[in-house]
């Protein structure tokens, strides 16, 4: 299965295993959750995967790398501990608490989360000496002589033996007590993930042509050569680095990351050819309404590759724009989520005698250091952690400017963060119609250089299976949109049905012969 499916396979588990019955125990008793062990190949996100679905459960995470651990860090030190059996006193080796069980409980201590997971990578590589305490781990929940915590769901990776020569083949009598998952890289899936996670367009629109360049791992006489999903969203985060810098990202910068000569070489005449296109076809400019005669004359007698580009610029362009839409709506969403609960506070009784900064201050501190504490420990995304922060901001925003006009009182100051969040509102709805008004530019752009062509079907379906695109669409509409995405459908139906006439008639020809 895909890395999508087996999150959501993952996630469902985790969430059957942390059920409880009315008397607050495991509806699945602990000793029955089987530890989920993920098998598939390196760099597709299965480590990703973890972080995310703790973050979405509100679950604690604590993950290691066997491949790193010893015997002594894994299950602890051994010492001799006295104790007596039948009136007789014997010396029996005990061993202090392993280093993994250990962070967990520190976790809890720090977090005070009671639930998470253990995730445990690379566990099909443990050294000899490891091997057998990471069997007896997926078989009893146990390092040493101690114990995971209830409430703590294992989960392991590893990666198949054709991928490293370092893997232990699991015996029956283990896998027969986990709940293996085989997981294997998927593109459309990784785009997914690419878009919403703000991979460099260059690196999509390359993949989006040259889909059997996004992933590999091969063993050949000259050596290992390997591209992997990890291995481009690293080379996307240099690559928007060295542009702040100015920089130049060639094959050297990329073979670093992207170890297959060829694919790097392929992916470095694009990303010239690419820096070419949105030079020289203005795209801000088309988005704004401009049609030059130049475009659309080059771009009717241009390669099918120069076509396909132009149209990912545009639809690149668009996206950082159903972005920056997304992001006001959360940030206004958030913000009034935020004041509700300062209302309360605000009209409160206990602010009668108080100032707004007195009431407004010490809630923003509170908020700060959770978000601060989230991010410690893993438990809020980037992404939720700067709006969160934003949000802070503007409150501090909100105080400043009550304290300028003087206001005093709690509830002539919470009238006036009406008037304030207003005028956030209308900034929102401002980003809103400007997006609006430039896919609509973006659409009349295409009808009048390429028309119902195939160009057209690459610029509605991706609008369709964008993450940001289709929500925004959703949310503020797009009548060119639903138009030709009307006619994609029903060509698509047609095709479907013109498929299904060939088969059916390919089998009665079977039959008669």
């Amino acid at each position: 299965m895909n890395i999508k499916k087996a999150k959501d396979e993952i996630k469902d588990s985790i969430e059957a295993y942390l059920v409880k019955d009315e008397y607050g125990d495991y509806v699945i008793p602990v000793e029955s959750q089987r530890p989920i062990l993920l098998i598939g190949p390196p760099g597709i996100g299965k480590t990703a995967i973890m972080r995310q679905i703790a973050q979405e459960c509100k679950i604690g995470l604590v993950a290691y790398t066997i491949t790193h651990h010893t015997r002594q860090s894994a299950i602890g030190l051994p010492y001799i501990e006295e104790k007596e059996f039948g009136g007789i006193k014997y010396s029996v080796t005990e061993y202090t608490m392993s280093e993994i069980i250990a962070s967990v409980y520190k976790q809890i201590e720090e977090t005070g989360l009671m639930e998470g997971i253990l995730f445990i990578d690379e566990i099909n590589c443990a050294s000899e000496t490891l091997a057998p305490a990471m069997l007896q781990f997926l078989q009893y929940k146990t390092f040493g002589s101690h114990k995971v915590p209830d409430g703590w769901i294992i989960a392991a990776a590893g990666n198949p033996p054709e991928y490293n020569k370092s893997v232990r083949e699991f015996d029956i009598v283990t896998l027969d007590r986990v709940k293996k998952i085989e997981v294997e890289e998927d593109y459309g899936i990784w785009k997914d993930y690419a878009v919403k996670n703000n991979i460099h367009d260059a690196i999509i629109s390359y993949l989006d042509i040259k889909k059997e360049n996004f992933y590999c791992v091969r063993n050949t006489a000259e050596g290992k050569i390997f591209a992997t999903a990890r291995g481009w969203e690293d080379l996307s985060n240099i690559m928007y680095v060295y542009e702040s810098l100015g920089k130049t990202v060639d094959f050297d910068v990329v073979y670093q990351y992207i170890q297959n000569k060829k694919t790097a070489r392929d992916f470095s005449s694009y990303l010239e050819l690419y820096k070419k296109y949105k030079k020289d076809y203005s795209i801000q400019e088309i988005l704004e309404g401009g049609i030059r005669n130049a475009y659309v004359d080059r771009l009717r007698f241009a390669a099918f590759d120069e076509r396909v580009s132009v149209v990912n610029l545009i639809l690149s362009s668009l996206n950082d724009y159903f972005k920056k839409a997304d992001r006001a709506d959360e940030f206004v969403t958030s913000l009034q989520q935020e004041l509700k609960e300062l209302k309360n506070q605000l009209l409160s009784q206990y602010a009668k005698d108080k100032r707004p900064e007195d009431i407004i201050k010490p809630a923003v501190e509170i908020k700060r250091s959770n978000i601060s504490k989230m991010k410690k420990n893993s438990l809020i995304k980037k992404s939720d952690e700067k709006l969160q922060l934003d949000v802070c901001d503007k409150l501090d925003e909100f105080v400043f400017e009550i304290v300028k006009k003087g206001i005093s009182s709690c509830g002539e100051g919470f009238e006036f963060i009406k008037e304030l969040f207003a005028a956030e509102v209308e900034k929102r709805q401002a980003v809103m119609d400007k997006t609006s008004e430039y896919l609509d530019n973006a659409f009349e752009f295409m009808e009048h250089v390429f028309g119902p062509s195939q160009e057209m079907i690459i610029f509605v379906t991706e609008l369709n299976s964008g993450y940001y695109s289709i929500k925004f669409i959703d949310e503020n509409g797009c009548v060119k949109f639903y138009q030709y995405n009307k006619e994609l459908l029903y060509k698509q139906r047609q095709k479907n049905i013109l498929n299904d006439i060939d088969e059916i008639g390919d089998m009665l020809n079977s039959m008669q012969q």
